[in-house]
């Protein structure tokens, strides 16, 4: 029996002092860090380059919707879209956050 307490004796973790706290708290911070670069500043830059293409929308250039739909703009509003849709020339207004994709840019020249 006496074999068996003193495995149990040195079995026990020591008292917890600072520095093994900040090892324990590492891979948390790690992790966080990891989850920053590999999902937070992807998306950020994402949202970035979207909010850039819509404000460089003009009248005549050629869009998909996040519906699917696809369109022309005729004209910019404050914040929406004149878009016409569909051969029979069906104009709606769109808001701007709901342009998913610029298809194709209009010439300097139209």
């Amino acid at each position: 029996m006496t074999k068996f307490s003193s495995f149990l004796a040195q079995a026990q973790p020591a008292a917890p002092s600072g520095g093994s706290m900040l090892m324990q708290m590492l891979p948390l911070v790690l992790m966080f860090g990891a989850m920053y670069f590999l999902l937070i500043a992807p998306q950020r830059k994402k949202q970035k380059e979207h909010e850039k293409m819509l404000g460089a929308l003009k009248a005549g250039d050629e869009i998909v919707t996040t519906g699917g739909i696809y369109g022309v703009i005729t004209s910019v509003k404050d914040d929406r879209f004149v878009v016409r849709i569909g051969a029979d020339n069906q104009k709606v207004e769109i808001g701007k956050g709901f342009v998913h994709a610029l298809v194709k840019k209009t010439d300097g020249a139209a």
